[in-house]
Formats: C-alpha cells, structure tokens, sequence
C-alpha cells in the first residue's frame, strides 16, 4: 500500500479557499485503532468553524491538516486476527479530528469503539451523512432531555443535519415536537414527525409555541437571540439545551435568572449508540437526507454551502467510487 493519500486540507485557517487536495503521509493504524479505507466523508458545522479558525483550531498540531469527522468505507486493517470487523467490511463511525487525521481524505484511522456497520439500507453517501448529527441528536434528545411520551420539546433548525435527527428522534420515543425551520422546510420537517411547525420568516416562535419543557437549540445568539428568547417558551424549571459551540455565552446566566436549567452538549463517537441508531434506520424509523454529493476537490464548495445556511440535511463529499 502507497505511502501516501489523496487528501482535501488547509496550510493555515481562514476562508473556504484554504481547502485544496493534496498527497499527505497515509495514517498508521495503532493499538484498538482500524484503518478505513474512505469512500465518503460527512461535512459539519464544526469542520467550517475549525477551518475558519474557531471550532477546535487551536488543536491543530501540525499542519497540513486534513478536516472532516464523519465517514462511510471500507475496513483495510484491523487490530488481531479475531476482531469483529474484518477486512471488506463496510463501516460508518466518527473520529476525534483534531486528535487524529480527519475523514476528508483516502484513508482514515479510528478507534474501533467509534465505527460500526454500515445500515444495510443505504448508500455510502446517505451513511455518511449520519455519525455526527445523529450522535448528537440523540445525545441531546435522548441522552440530556430524555424525550418520553408527551414531552413537549422544541427543536431549532429543524431541517439541518442534526435538527432532522432531533426531530425524528424525539418523535419516535412519543414527544409532542414543536419545530422553527424556514418556510421551504415546513412540509419536509412535518413530514419526519414534528407536530408543530413555525415558520420563523412569517411569526415569531414565542408568540405561537406556547409552554414547553425542552428547547434543543441548535442556533444560540448567533441569529435573531434566538437562544435568548427561547427562554421565554420553557416552563420553570424546563430544560434548554444548546448545541452549536461558542453560541450563546451568555446562556447559563441567564438561564438561572430565569429558573430554567441549562447545558452544553458536545457529542460522543460512540458505536453502541451508532448501532442502536443503524437499526432505527434499516427498520424505517429514521431517515437521513442528503442535500447535496460533491467530490472531495469540490469541499471549498461545501463548506460555503454550510456557512450560507438553509442546506437541508446533510451535504457529503465523495472521496472515492463505491467498491464493486
């Protein structure tokens, strides 16, 4: 096997054009690690951030750095002879980027406690847009709010890649689901379980929401304080989780002036969880949708897809043919 891989990197933080492919050291499987051979490669909020220079930049040790923390492939190398995963066997997971390289490349290495099997029931590409907006959907949904019957939760950006998960997730373990996305969305978001939709070009939330127990914010401050005016449709002592990192600083303040418990959420590349959510997906109970395919060359492209928002569900690079 070649040394080298074809990856998409950045010599240095800044916009969109910093992205560019280019030939980087292939990663060298170690201890419980598995090497995977990538055909294609999720991009997330978190990865425009970190290019941008926010996000986990001030992690990156070294540089080229290859970005991207989500994928689908092909299992190269494992750790002993007896592993679960075999050779040929085709897997999805997340990474720790910037811990380890990122799946923005040929090849990646990922502990073998974040990769599971590939849902039967879809493409590399549709794989690909799951690990990390469906770990945190379920972190935030399931993990932190522990969405039960007649919870009433409110989900932001419900149409994004982790919104469409937040919204399906919390449908299926029986919350009554309110949810803002613009009005293009209204219909698609409707259609994955939520049974309120606001429009939030035509009406203020807080206006027609009425009292809820959970808001899963997945804006903060950074449009209209929206985490800020949330605040107003949770019951005391209801719940606000906020997502997006670095959006809404403000929050645990005012929370607590307010009697409204409050928190973070950083998500885990957990294979357990992962599998729980394939067998949700091979049974029908949850989607992913993918707005967009591009090839790896194409990731500057992605990335300001991302950062000029509306994208619904998930935007995916391909990085290689699917194996036959």
């Amino acid at each position: 096997m070649a040394e080298t891989m074809r990856a998409l990197v950045i010599d240095r933080t800044g916009d969109a054009d910093e992205l560019h492919v280019a030939d980087v050291p292939r990663p060298l499987r170690v201890s419980d690690e598995v090497l995977v051979r990538v055909v294609a490669a999720g991009v997330n909020p978190i990865d425009v951030k970190t290019r941008a220079g926010r996000g986990v930049s001030a992690a990156i040790g070294s540089y080229p750095a290859v970005l991207g923390n989500d994928f689908a492939g092909v299992v190269e190398a494992v750790p002993y002879a007896a592993h679960p995963l075999q050779p040929g066997d085709r897997v999805y997971g997340m990474g720790r980027v910037p811990r380890t390289g990122g799946s923005y490349a040929e090849f990646v290495t990922v502990s073998s406690m974040s990769l599971a099997p590939k849902p039967a029931s879809l493409g590399f590409v549709e794989a690909a847009g799951v690990p990390l907006a469906a770990l945190t959907a379920w972190g935030a949904v399931i993990d932190v709010a522990r969405a039960h019957d007649r919870q009433r939760i409110l989900i932001h950006a419900a149409a994004g890649g982790v919104g469409h998960f937040a919204v399906q997730f919390a449908a299926y373990f029986g919350a009554d689901v309110t949810a803002t996305c613009s009005d293009r969305n209204v219909e698609f978001v409707r259609s994955l379980g939520a049974r309120h939709v606001i429009d939030y070009g035509a009406e203020r939330f807080e206006d027609v929401a009425g009292e809820h127990d959970v808001v899963i914010d997945l804006i903060g401050n950074v449009a209209a304080d929206t985490g800020s005016r949330s605040l107003s449709v949770l019951r005391p002592g209801g719940l606000v989780v906020n997502v997006p990192t670095g959006s809404w600083p403000t929050m645990a303040e005012e929370a607590a002036a307010r009697g409204i418990r409050a928190t973070g959420y950083s998500v885990s590349p957990d294979a357990r969880t992962l599998a729980v959510i394939t067998r949700l997906i091979d049974d029908g109970s949850v989607r992913v949708h993918v707005d967009r395919e591009l090839p790896l060359a194409d990731g500057a492209e992605a990335h300001r897809l991302l950062e000029g928002g509306h994208v619904r569900g998930k935007v995916v690079l391909r990085v290689a043919e699917d194996p036959a």
